[in-house]
Protein backbone atom coordinates (compact mmCIF):
# COMPACT_ATOMS: atom_id res chain seq x y z
CA UNK A 1 0.00 0.00 0.00
CA UNK A 2 1.58 3.72 -0.80
CA UNK A 3 2.00 5.73 2.02
CA UNK A 4 -0.46 7.82 1.10
CA UNK A 5 -3.16 5.56 1.00
CA UNK A 6 -1.80 4.42 4.12
CA UNK A 7 -2.30 7.21 5.68
CA UNK A 8 -5.44 7.93 4.49
CA UNK A 9 -6.92 4.35 5.66
CA UNK A 10 -5.41 5.59 8.92
CA UNK A 11 -7.54 8.70 9.11
CA UNK A 12 -10.95 7.34 7.91
CA UNK A 13 -9.87 4.47 10.56
CA UNK A 14 -10.03 7.16 13.54
CA UNK A 15 -13.41 8.38 12.06
CA UNK A 16 -14.99 5.22 11.39
CA UNK A 17 -14.26 3.85 14.76
CA UNK A 18 -15.54 6.95 16.64
CA UNK A 19 -12.21 8.63 17.77
CA UNK A 20 -12.78 11.18 15.63
CA UNK A 21 -16.24 12.56 15.62
CA UNK A 22 -18.07 14.67 13.00
CA UNK A 23 -17.12 18.52 14.28
CA UNK A 24 -14.24 17.25 15.87
CA UNK A 25 -10.62 19.79 15.11
CA UNK A 26 -7.72 17.08 14.43
CA UNK A 27 -5.17 17.27 16.33
CA UNK A 28 -2.10 19.78 15.48
CA UNK A 29 -0.28 18.04 12.42
CA UNK A 30 2.93 16.80 13.92
CA UNK A 31 1.52 15.35 16.77
CA UNK A 32 -1.19 13.37 14.64
CA UNK A 33 1.61 12.16 12.39
CA UNK A 34 3.72 11.21 15.37
CA UNK A 35 0.42 9.69 16.58
CA UNK A 36 0.20 7.70 13.04
CA UNK A 37 3.62 6.97 12.35
CA UNK A 38 3.27 9.06 9.28
CA UNK A 39 5.23 12.07 7.55
CA UNK A 40 4.13 15.07 7.88
CA UNK A 41 3.76 14.66 3.67
CA UNK A 42 2.48 11.59 3.94
CA UNK A 43 -0.56 12.82 6.36
CA UNK A 44 -0.35 16.66 4.69
CA UNK A 45 -1.54 14.56 0.89
CA UNK A 46 -4.08 12.13 2.99
CA UNK A 47 -5.48 15.50 4.15
CA UNK A 48 -5.83 17.23 1.11
CA UNK A 49 -7.49 14.07 -0.19
CA UNK A 50 -10.11 13.54 1.72
CA UNK A 51 -10.72 17.44 2.24
CA UNK A 52 -11.73 16.60 -1.89
CA UNK A 53 -13.85 13.57 -0.83
CA UNK A 54 -15.83 16.35 1.78
CA UNK A 55 -14.87 13.73 4.41
CA UNK A 56 -12.30 16.98 6.72
CA UNK A 57 -12.79 20.28 6.17
CA UNK A 58 -9.49 22.54 6.20
CA UNK A 59 -10.09 26.03 7.22
CA UNK A 60 -7.38 28.32 6.46
CA UNK A 61 -6.11 29.67 9.93
CA UNK A 62 -8.55 27.53 11.98
CA UNK A 63 -7.61 24.13 11.75
CA UNK A 64 -8.42 21.13 10.13
CA UNK A 65 -12.18 19.54 11.07
CA UNK A 66 -13.86 16.43 10.42
CA UNK A 67 -17.40 17.48 8.03
CA UNK A 68 -20.57 16.83 8.93
CA UNK A 69 -21.06 13.65 7.26
CA UNK A 70 -23.78 14.88 5.67
CA UNK A 71 -25.32 12.60 2.59
CA UNK A 72 -25.27 15.69 0.61
CA UNK A 73 -21.87 17.03 1.24
CA UNK A 74 -20.27 13.84 1.00
CA UNK A 75 -21.95 13.04 -2.17
CA UNK A 76 -21.11 16.28 -3.87
CA UNK A 77 -17.65 15.11 -5.07
CA UNK A 78 -19.90 11.75 -6.72
CA UNK A 79 -21.71 14.62 -8.71
CA UNK A 80 -18.83 16.45 -9.33
CA UNK A 81 -16.81 13.47 -10.82
CA UNK A 82 -20.31 12.02 -13.32
CA UNK A 83 -20.73 15.13 -14.62
CA UNK A 84 -17.90 15.08 -16.74
CA UNK A 85 -18.53 11.59 -18.22
CA UNK A 86 -19.16 10.87 -22.21
CA UNK A 87 -22.37 9.51 -23.45
CA UNK A 88 -21.37 6.19 -23.49
CA UNK A 89 -20.92 6.18 -19.20
CA UNK A 90 -24.56 7.47 -19.29
CA UNK A 91 -25.46 3.66 -19.67
CA UNK A 92 -23.07 2.48 -16.81
CA UNK A 93 -25.15 5.76 -14.49
CA UNK A 94 -28.00 3.92 -15.70
CA UNK A 95 -27.11 0.85 -14.66
CA UNK A 96 -26.74 2.19 -11.58
CA UNK A 97 -29.87 3.59 -11.23
CA UNK A 98 -31.41 0.36 -12.42
CA UNK A 99 -29.93 -1.07 -8.64
CA UNK A 100 -30.97 1.57 -6.62
CA UNK A 101 -34.43 2.92 -8.00
CA UNK A 102 -36.28 0.23 -7.64
CA UNK A 103 -35.02 -0.61 -3.79
CA UNK A 104 -35.52 3.13 -2.95
CA UNK A 105 -39.36 2.85 -4.57
CA UNK A 106 -40.15 -0.59 -2.64
CA UNK A 107 -39.05 1.29 0.27
CA UNK A 108 -41.53 4.54 -0.37
CA UNK A 109 -44.25 2.13 -0.65
CA UNK A 110 -44.35 0.97 2.64
CA UNK A 111 -43.22 4.67 4.38
CA UNK A 112 -44.97 7.48 1.95
CA UNK A 113 -49.07 8.45 3.36
CA UNK A 114 -51.49 8.96 1.09
CA UNK A 115 -51.14 12.43 0.86
CA UNK A 116 -47.53 11.80 -0.34
CA UNK A 117 -49.25 9.63 -3.44
CA UNK A 118 -51.84 12.36 -3.88
CA UNK A 119 -48.91 14.85 -4.25
CA UNK A 120 -46.80 12.91 -6.86
CA UNK A 121 -50.81 12.55 -8.78
CA UNK A 122 -50.89 16.16 -8.73
CA UNK A 123 -47.06 16.44 -10.23
CA UNK A 124 -47.80 14.32 -12.82
CA UNK A 125 -50.99 15.75 -13.67
CA UNK A 126 -48.66 18.30 -14.81
CA UNK A 127 -47.75 17.02 -18.05
CA UNK A 128 -49.09 15.07 -20.73
CA UNK A 129 -48.19 13.83 -23.93
CA UNK A 130 -48.94 17.60 -25.63
CA UNK A 131 -46.95 19.08 -23.53
CA UNK A 132 -42.81 20.43 -24.11
CA UNK A 133 -40.34 17.03 -23.43
CA UNK A 134 -38.47 19.38 -21.29
CA UNK A 135 -41.60 19.81 -19.16
CA UNK A 136 -41.95 16.17 -19.06
CA UNK A 137 -38.90 15.37 -17.83
CA UNK A 138 -38.78 18.06 -15.32
CA UNK A 139 -41.94 16.12 -13.82
CA UNK A 140 -40.05 13.03 -14.27
CA UNK A 141 -37.04 13.99 -12.55
CA UNK A 142 -38.95 15.54 -9.24
CA UNK A 143 -41.54 12.35 -9.47
CA UNK A 144 -38.12 9.93 -8.96
CA UNK A 145 -36.86 12.69 -6.45
CA UNK A 146 -39.63 12.37 -4.09
CA UNK A 147 -39.96 8.65 -4.27
CA UNK A 148 -36.04 8.28 -3.09
CA UNK A 149 -36.73 11.12 -0.69
CA UNK A 150 -39.62 8.90 0.32
CA UNK A 151 -37.63 5.59 0.89
CA UNK A 152 -36.96 7.37 4.41
CA UNK A 153 -33.25 6.62 3.44
CA UNK A 154 -31.55 9.64 3.10
CA UNK A 155 -27.81 8.23 1.88
CA UNK A 156 -29.62 6.56 -0.72
CA UNK A 157 -32.24 9.64 -2.19
CA UNK A 158 -28.89 11.63 -2.03
CA UNK A 159 -26.99 8.62 -4.31
CA UNK A 160 -30.05 8.86 -6.49
CA UNK A 161 -30.16 12.04 -7.31
CA UNK A 162 -26.20 11.76 -8.00
CA UNK A 163 -26.38 9.91 -10.41
CA UNK A 164 -30.41 10.85 -11.68
CA UNK A 165 -28.50 13.99 -13.18
CA UNK A 166 -25.92 13.40 -15.77
CA UNK A 167 -28.84 11.22 -17.13
CA UNK A 168 -31.15 13.95 -17.88
CA UNK A 169 -29.92 15.04 -21.72
CA UNK A 170 -30.60 11.34 -22.85
CA UNK A 171 -34.05 11.08 -21.14
CA UNK A 172 -34.74 14.43 -23.44
CA UNK A 173 -33.37 13.50 -26.55
CA UNK A 174 -35.20 10.19 -26.07
CA UNK A 175 -38.24 11.84 -26.18
CA UNK A 176 -37.85 14.08 -28.87
CA UNK A 177 -36.67 10.81 -31.19
CA UNK A 178 -37.97 7.72 -29.73
CA UNK A 179 -41.51 7.15 -31.18
CA UNK A 180 -44.43 6.68 -28.41
CA UNK A 181 -41.86 7.15 -25.46
CA UNK A 182 -43.47 10.00 -24.12
CA UNK A 183 -46.88 8.00 -24.07
CA UNK A 184 -45.01 5.48 -22.38
CA UNK A 185 -43.14 7.51 -19.78
CA UNK A 186 -46.50 8.93 -18.64
CA UNK A 187 -48.12 5.42 -18.51
CA UNK A 188 -45.15 3.64 -16.36
CA UNK A 189 -45.06 6.92 -14.21
CA UNK A 190 -48.45 5.93 -13.42
CA UNK A 191 -48.32 2.59 -12.78
CA UNK A 192 -45.10 3.20 -10.39
CA UNK A 193 -47.90 5.15 -8.61
CA UNK A 194 -50.50 2.61 -8.48
CA UNK A 195 -48.41 0.20 -7.29
CA UNK A 196 -47.21 2.51 -4.06
CA UNK A 197 -51.04 3.29 -3.77
CA UNK A 198 -51.80 -0.53 -3.24
CA UNK A 199 -48.35 -0.37 -1.34
CA UNK A 200 -46.75 -3.35 -3.01
CA UNK A 201 -43.49 -2.99 -2.25
CA UNK A 202 -41.88 -5.57 -4.86
CA UNK A 203 -44.39 -4.59 -7.55
CA UNK A 204 -43.54 -1.14 -6.93
CA UNK A 205 -39.44 -1.94 -7.46
CA UNK A 206 -41.07 -4.18 -10.22
CA UNK A 207 -42.48 -0.99 -12.17
CA UNK A 208 -39.43 1.25 -11.46
CA UNK A 209 -37.18 -1.31 -12.93
CA UNK A 210 -39.35 -2.05 -16.10
CA UNK A 211 -39.40 2.16 -16.44
CA UNK A 212 -35.54 2.85 -16.11
CA UNK A 213 -34.50 -0.29 -18.20
CA UNK A 214 -36.84 1.69 -21.01
CA UNK A 215 -34.43 4.43 -21.60
CA UNK A 216 -31.30 2.35 -20.86
CA UNK A 217 -32.10 -0.19 -23.58
CA UNK A 218 -33.22 2.81 -26.05
CA UNK A 219 -29.73 4.55 -24.79
CA UNK A 220 -27.85 1.13 -25.50
CA UNK A 221 -29.22 1.18 -29.07
CA UNK A 222 -28.75 4.90 -29.59
CA UNK A 223 -25.27 4.71 -29.02
CA UNK A 224 -24.30 1.56 -30.89
CA UNK A 225 -25.89 3.03 -34.56
CA UNK A 226 -23.26 6.23 -33.63
CA UNK A 227 -26.14 8.69 -32.75
CA UNK A 228 -25.02 12.06 -31.72
CA UNK A 229 -27.00 12.80 -28.03
CA UNK A 230 -25.63 16.40 -28.52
Amino acid sequence: MAVTDEAIERLKSMIISGELKPGDRLPREADLATTLGLSRNSLREAVRALSLMRILDVRQGDGTYVSSLAPDSLLEALTFVVEFHHDDSVLELLEVRRILEPAATGRAAARMTDQDFDDLAELLSRADDKSPVQDLVDVDTEFHRRIAVGSGNAMLASMIESVAGPTHRARVWRGLTQHGALLRTLDEHQAILAALRRRDPELAAIRATVHIAGVEEWLRSTLETGADLN
